[in-house]
């Protein structure tokens, strides 16, 4: 289960990173290739964040549960080397419970 509390500590994490180049890595499906572009992070909401295509200066936008679902992956450029973004760990109930 993904809480609120996850999210809101990945958005504040992709709010830090407004303006960088990332790579956006969708699967669409068992038979299609997965897509993968750079993009720029151009926003961030409560519930997903908005980014713009290099290529073709188109926008989409992604809910941050398709980040924990994996049906998006994201690589973010540090000035080097793109580096996964990894969503923060889902405690489960029960072990939510325990660092309360």
């Amino acid at each position: 289960m993904i809480y609120k509390s996850d999210i809101s500590s990945l958005k504040k994490d992709m709010e830090e990173k407004i303006g960088q180049k990332i790579i956006v890595k969708e699967s669409p499906g068992k038979r299609s290739k997965p897509l993968e572009k750079e993009a720029i992070i151009e926003q961030v909401y409560p519930t997903y964040f908005r980014v713009k295509f290099e290529e073709n200066e188109r926008r989409s936008s992604y809910n941050y549960t398709d980040i924990f679902t994996k049906s998006v992956e994201v690589q973010v450029y540090d000035g080097e080397q793109f580096k996964a973004l990894e969503p923060p760990a889902i405690i489960s109930k029960k072990n939510r419970e325990e660092y309360a």
